[in-house]
């Protein structure tokens, strides 16, 4: 077999239908409703497989909403933190469900939306997010409408709620706890609804998590309040799925030995530069190597990584987890080649489904 050339992202089909089963089984014995979080993964060449265990995708744009309503099909639902005049009307055209994020923009927009459902966006002024730069409840939070008064004067233009306040939360009692205090102080408004998005961040693919608790909790909520529940799995459709398969170009020592590839954190896995986290590598041995990027950014390294051997020039390096947020944030810094996406079929075979050159890299500029 012929591999792609690397860098190349490489999404295990086999690994795919496994967090889909999972969706699928919490779906029936829920009964709430899964949609992806386009914002994490779009990568349409594999919607083929998905389509089949998920009820749609959920946007946080325009071209998002567009791209799940072409690609996906099934139930779309349209958010984003603020749309523009010039959107609207197409965003409607596209959209079963669209989502305001503030009492303000449902003032102006409300009468365009006026053929399809539409909700709010409730910041219950809590998360489990650790990053405040991803904390939608962080103080003066612009990401959703807070306050019961506000919400109570809007119910009769909305007939739901998206509520996003998780993050990689793998903590099933954490969530309990939380979905409870919801259920306590926006309970009234709930019980006036027809549906209530929960967000993403669940992990609930994770191994190990109590998936049957999680149903029975989501179907108790949808019961109580007489709604449908609708969770928007973006990592967790995706997580452990796909990696990002480099090349080492030169190996040097810099007082420890640092394995140059042919990659980048900034172009290819920007959110290790964003969050200060590194990339899961190999920790299979004791030859130890610094993984760094072919760009001139100082800071542009994967981690540590260990090896069975000593690396050699050529020698290829998978790096795990590289799905979520990754394929959606790639970018052209340094004119780096972009990566290639593949596919590894159940049957074992790999395929390239899009590749990137030049034409590309000089068509994205002016």
């Amino acid at each position: 077999m012929t591999l792609p050339q690397t860098p190349h992202y490489l999404i295990d089909m086999a690994r795919l239908r496994a967090n889909m089963e999972k969706v699928a089984h919490l779906r029936e014995a829920s009964g709430a409703k899964a949609l992806l979080a386009l914002k994490c993964f779009a990568t349409w060449s594999v919607f083929d497989l998905m389509r089949d265990y998920m009820d749609g995708t959920t946007s946080s744009s325009l071209y998002e909403l567009r791209l799940g309503h072409e690609t996906f099909g099934k139930e779309t639902h349209a958010y984003s933190v603020a749309w523009a005049d010039h959107e609207i009307d197409e965003a409607v055209g596209y959209a079963d469900k669209i989502i305001f994020n503030s009492l303000s923009q449902l003032d102006r927009f409300g009468a365009k939306a006026a053929g399809i459902a539409t909700g709010l966006r409730l910041n219950p002024r809590f998360s489990t997010s650790g990053f405040d730069l991803a904390d939608p409840a962080r103080p003066f939070s612009r990401l959703g409408e807070g306050d019961v008064e506000r919400l109570e004067s809007a119910l009769d233009r909305i007939s739901g709620v998206m509520i996003h306040y998780n993050c990689e939360n793998g903590d099933f009692d954490l969530f309990d706890r939380q979905l409870t205090r919801i259920e306590d102080e926006f309970g009234a408004i709930l019980k006036r609804l027809d549906w209530v998005s929960l967000g993403g961040g669940i992990h609930f693919t994770g191994q190990g998590y109590p998936l049957d608790r999680l149903a029975d909790r989501l179907k108790a909520f949808q019961d109580r309040f007489g709604v449908q529940a609708y969770l928007e799995p973006g990592e967790a459709s995706i997580t452990n799925t796909t990696t990002l398969e480099v090349s080492v170009l030169d190996i040097i020592d810099t007082g420890k030995p640092v394995a140059i590839v042919d990659s980048s954190t900034e172009a290819h896995m920007l959110d290790l530069l964003i969050y200060r986290q590194d990339a899961r590598l190999p920790q299979e041995g004791d030859h130890r190597y610094q993984i760094a990027g072919k760009t001139c950014l100082a800071g542009d390294i994967f981690g540590e990584a260990g090896f069975d051997r000593p690396l050699r020039i050529g020698d290829r390096v998978s790096i795990q987890d590289a799905a979520g947020y990754t394929m959606v944030k790639k970018n052209w810094f340094n004119g780096v080649a972009m990566p290639a996406i593949a596919r590894r079929e159940e049957d074992g075979t790999i395929r390239t489904v899009r590749s990137f050159g030049y034409d590309e890299y000089k068509g994205s500029l002016s």
